[in-house]
């Protein structure tokens, strides 16, 4: 009786924080892998010598037009016509399908499209560039994570602090 009761404790202690930890590994791994496709399609478009785009996607294969909820899925295609849209003879270079989780990949100025221009540079993004945040359920500051990218195509990731990403 008194191992079940230890183990009772331990259990009560150990559970809540394993929650947390597997929470954290997941947003990690979902705005990590934003980044890392963001981070693919600029070497692309300074390798390739033309314009590579990261937009949402919700069925692979085309960049939807209304939504922006990155939480939806992504594609990575080589814009070779510079049309702003996947044409018959632009490559999909990379997908990523809708986030099983219920994260939402929120930009603060409801952007679609992340464009790499030949050069490297991150083309048509506001004057600050932009931030895309993750938010996990429940919204804590501990559950949320930031991703800028800014007009010369530096990106990063932030930690949130309960009122900015830092």
């Amino acid at each position: 009786m008194l191992v079940v009761t230890i183990a009772g404790v331990l259990l009560a202690f150990a559970v809540p924080s394993f929650k947390r930890v597997t929470s954290a590994n997941r947003i990690a791994a979902e705005i990590n892998g934003l980044l890392g496709d963001l981070q693919f399609a600029r070497s692309e478009a300074i390798k390739e010598g033309q314009t590579v785009r990261v937009c949402v996607s919700q069925d692979g294969a085309t960049c939807s037009t209304s939504a922006t909820a990155w939480q939806n899925g992504w594609i990575v295609f080589s814009d070779v016509n510079n049309s702003g849209t996947v044409d018959s003879g632009d490559p999909v270079l990379r997908v990523q399908s809708t986030l099983t989780s219920s994260d939402a990949l929120i930009e603060k100025n409801s952007i679609a499209v992340v464009t790499f221009n030949r050069e490297g540079f991150a083309v048509g993004l506001p004057n600050g560039g932009a931030l895309i945040t993750l938010h996990a359920s429940p919204v804590d500051k501990a559950s949320t994570r930031c991703l800028s990218i800014s007009l010369v195509g530096v990106m990063a990731t932030m930690l949130y602090d309960g009122v900015t990403c830092t």
